[in-house]
C-alpha cells in the first residue's frame, strides 16, 4: 500500500493516500491487480473509470470508462434542482451522462418522474445501469411528446468550454475525457444556447431551468435567457463561492397541473 501511495504521489495525484485506498478496495487484496490499477492512474486516467464508481452528492454512482466524470462543482446545481422539483413533479436532466444528477433528483424526490437525455450510447447505457430512464437523442428530441409544456425542472450540464480553451484544460482531462462532453464551440455556449431556446416549450408555467456554465459566462447567459422569455435569473455558486450556473423561471400562465406524470 505504501508503494502505491508513493507512485501516485510521484505521478502528481493530489490525494495519493485516499486514492490508493480506493484502488486497493477495487483490487480486492490482489497486489498484482493493485499495481496495474496504480499504473493506470499514474497515466492520468480518471480514478472513477478505474474503480467504476464516482461519489456525487453523498451517493455512489456507477461510472463506465469513456463517460464524463461528474464534478463536485455540479452538486449545488443538482441540489437546487431537487429543491425546486415538486414531490410528484417532472424533471429532465439534459446531457445526463452517467445519470448522477438524475439519481440525486430521484433520491430527493422518489415520487417524481425524471428523464435523462443523452446522445452518447455508452453514457446512456451507464445511466440506465444507475436506474435512470434515458431518452437517447440530442437534447429534447427523444423526450415523450406528452411531457411538452408540463415539465417542472430542466437541468443541463452540457459542454461549455470554448473550443480555443480546450488546450488549457488539465493534461489528464484532455487525454482521457470525451471532448464532445467539454467542447461548447466558439464562445462555449453553442449547445447551451440551443438548450435554453428549446426548453421553453417543455417547461410548465413557472417551471425552472438550471444550466451549468463557466465562471465568466453567467453575464453572457442573461441576454440568452431574456431572449427566450425567461425571468428571475439568478447565479448559482459552488462551495467556494465561484459562479457555477444560472437559474431562470418560465413565465407564469394560468394552466392547470396535468395528471400524474408518466414516462410514455
Amino acid at each position: 500500500m505504501s508503494e502505491a501511495v508513493r507512485r501516485l504521489a510521484a505521478a502528481g495525484c493530489v490525494a495519493p493516500a485516499e486514492e490508493a485506498e480506493e484502488l486497493a478496495i477495487a483490487a480486492r487484496g490482489d497486489d498484482q491487480t493493485l499495481a496495474g490499477l496504480v499504473g493506470r492512474r499514474s497515466t492520468g486516467e480518471p480514478l472513477a473509470w478505474i474503480t467504476g464508481r464516482a461519489a456525487f452528492c453523498g451517493r455512489s454512482v456507477l461510472l463506465a470508462a469513456g463517460v464524463y466524470v461528474p464534478r463536485w462543482q455540479s452538486e449545488p446545481l443538482a441540489e437546487r434542482a431537487a429543491a425546486l422539483l415538486p414531490p410528484d413533479g417532472r424533471a429532465i436532466d439534459l446531457g445526463t451522462g452517467s445519470g448522477a444528477i438524475a439519481c440525486v433528483l430521484l433520491d430527493r424526490r422518489p415520487g417524481a418522474s425524471v428523464i435523462g437525455t443523452e446522445l452518447d450510447p455508452v453514457a446512456a447505457r451507464c445511466a440506465r445501469q444507475n436506474g435512470v430512464t434515458v431518452a437517447e437523442g440530442d437534447l429534447f428530441e427523444a423526450v415523450p411528446a406528452s411531457w411538452e409544456g408540463w415539465v417542472d425542472v430542466v437541468i443541463a450540464v452540457l459542454p461549455y468550454v470554448p473550443t480555443n480553451e480546450i488546450a488549457y484544460l488539465p493534461r489528464d482531462v484532455r487525454a482521457f475525457e470525451p471532448t464532445p462532453a467539454l467542447d461548447g464551440g466558439g464562445d462555449g455556449l453553442e449547445v447551451v444556447r440551443r438548450a435554453v431556446t428549446e426548453s421553453r416549450r417543455w417547461l410548465r408555467s413557472g417551471g425552472h431551468l438550471l444550466v451549468e456554465v463557466g465562471g465568466d459566462q453567467p453575464e453572457a447567459m442573461v441576454p440568452i435567457l431574456e431572449g427566450a422569455q425567461f425571468g428571475s435569473v439568478r447565479i448559482i455558486t459552488d462551495a467556494d463561492g465561484d459562479p457555477r450556473g444560472v437559474e431562470a423561471a418560465a413565465p407564469r400562465l394560468d394552466r392547470r397541473r396535468p395528471p400524474r406524470a408518466t414516462l410514455s
